[in-house]
């Protein structure tokens, strides 16, 4: 994976430090070039993450200070569902029942998102200093890294090996949603990797309903880098607010070093692109922007914020010119719509009520408004942020793409295809989709019944389906769909395209949520 991206800097190397010399750094070489390792006192790294307003790299920026004090709390005062008591012990001998478990989250589920996996593949022992620097600081040797990408699993298991130290990998489903804290902890425990569908809180009860630090791969990093530098050195980089670098990865195939405060457009000019018809940031929980607000946009969450966008897990991807930026838009909401868990209302047929509007949209039967309203009605309602994220995209691009929508409205069409230039996984051929043999069909409506989520009836009662793949938790019931169609007309296809309503076949990206 990692030997297809482009890895580069601005402004000097600190987590890349070492890549124009090695491809990978093994445990001698990272010591040539990062030093020796150094695990300060938790209060002391506390002082020094709080020193630097050290943020989680994965998306969510939530601050690393308050996330490792948080366990450490659990640890010196356990609740009393984290205390056991030992045979003959009375109900005043409590103690606690395990020790903290520090997790690096590596489930770069993001499509378009490859920074992570260069890190873990190319410095993985620098993203190991900063685990064993977390866990010294706890107390602790439990070390998990939860990957998806064979090639990343390879290299921190070797790279546990060289270190000699305790330490476990743990091989992860690459869906969207897999990154997300709850799934990463059950797929850990060894249940269904899904988000837990309530808020549980890992810092309390993670793995092994252990106190648990979980945070994704650059944060981890970045910690080495900081503890290595110390903070004011650390801070000679970035802004006042918002010291240090963040790594991107621009159009899926480069990832870029930057300072907090580089210009998003400086950074599109390294990597020798531009703005395109808008640029999409944070990837696909992420928003839109055009190209004016591309132009003022700063790499920070204050310069963000001011055009409304994000750094989120430090994706961007350009829009060329040329491709309907709206059937982009709804190709990736076809995606995102499969790839939900299918716990609660607003995936199972939120998700797919949006990738109708869309399709309305995109033919000028519907509206803005009905999109607007199909993406609200789940919002702050699901068992995870999935259906949240996914209405931030699309109501982004309804802003950024004003101009082409309305020819849409106007013609039902922007005379452009759609190209399917956004990244998505590679296809394996055995992706699901319903299709209707109409020589059969006499609309009935069963299937509607059985499968609100794919299937509804137009006005005479006929099916229209919806043109996404088929999600794992749904296939049960579309097969009892297929099978109880009185007319024998419902079908289950494989090897569709995954683009949109066009019909054309997209570009295949990089397999890679929302993740801190």
């Amino acid at each position: 994976m990692s030997g297809t991206i482009t890895v580069s800097n601005i402004g000097g190397p600190r987590l890349t430090l070492g890549f124009d010399r090695f491809d990978r750094l093994d445990l001698e070489r990272h010591k040539a070039v990062h030093g020796k390792l150094n695990t300060p006192v938790l209060e002391d790294l506390v002082a020094m993450a709080e020193q630097v307003d050290m943020r989680g790299r994965g998306g969510a920026g939530f601050p690393f200070a308050r996330k490792l004090a948080a366990v450490a709390a659990r640890i010196t005062h356990p609740s009393a569902d984290q205390t056991r008591l030992l045979p003959g012990e009375d109900e005043d001998r409590r103690r606690p029942a395990a020790d903290a478990v520090v997790v690096v989250n590596g489930a770069e589920g993001e499509p378009g998102s490859s920074k992570d996996k260069v890190l873990l593949t190319r410095a993985p022992h620098l993203v190991l200093d900063g685990a064993s620097i977390a866990a010294a600081a706890l107390g602790t040797q439990r070390i998990v890294v939860a990957v998806e990408d064979d090639e990343a699993a390879r290299s921190v298991r070797a790279a546990i090996v060289e270190r000699r130290m305790p330490g476990r990998v743990v091989r992860l489903a690459e869906r969207f949603i897999s990154g997300q804290a709850g799934a990463v902890v059950r797929a850990i425990n060894g249940e269904i990797p899904i988000p837990p569908g309530q808020k549980v809180r890992v810092a309390e009860s993670g793995v092994d309903g252990c106190p648990t630090l979980l945070s994704n791969t650059e944060t981890f990093a970045q910690l080495a880098v900081l503890v290595s530098l110390g903070p004011d050195l650390y801070a000679s980089a970035g802004t006042e607010d918002e010291p240090g670098t963040t790594l991107l990865t621009v159009g899926g195939t480069q990832v870029v070093e930057a300072p907090y405060g580089t210009p998003l457009s400086a950074a599109l000019g390294h990597c020798e692109t531009d703005a395109g018809q808008g640029v999409l940031v944070g990837g696909y929980h992420g928003m839109w922007l055009d190209p004016a607000a591309v132009f003022r946009a700063v790499l920070s969450r204050k310069g963000m914020k001011a055009v409304n966008g994000t750094v989120g897990a430090g994706i961007v991807l350009p829009l060329p010119q040329g491709t309907c930026p709206l059937g982009e838009t709804t190709r990736i909401a076809s995606y995102l719509a499969a790839q939900s868990a299918g716990q609660c209302g607003p995936c199972r047929l939120g998700l797919p009520d949006v990738v109708r509007t869309l399709n309305a949209l995109s033919d000028g039967s519907g509206s803005v408004e009905d999109v607007r309203r199909a993406a609200g009605i789940g919002l702050g309602r699901g068992a995870c942020s999935h259906p949240d994220g996914t209405a931030r995209f699309v109501l982004s691009a309804m802003e950024a793409f004003a101009a082409d929508i309305e020819i849409h409205r106007v013609s039902g069409t922007c005379g452009q295809p759609v190209y399917g230039v956004l990244p998505l996984p590679v296809p394996t051929g055995d992706e699901g989709r319903v299709a209707i043999d109409w020589s059969r069909c006499d609309g009935h409506g069963l299937c509607a019944y059985l499968v609100p989520e794919l299937i509804q009836l137009d006005r005479y009662g006929f099916p229209v389906v919806l043109g996404t793949d088929i999600p794992a938790w749904l296939e049960r019931d579309v097969q009892k769909a297929v099978a109880m169609c009185p007319a024998l007309a419902l079908r289950v296809t494989t090897g569709m395209p995954r683009s949109g309503r066009s019909g054309k076949g997209g570009r295949s990206g990089k397999s890679a949520a929302r993740r801190d």
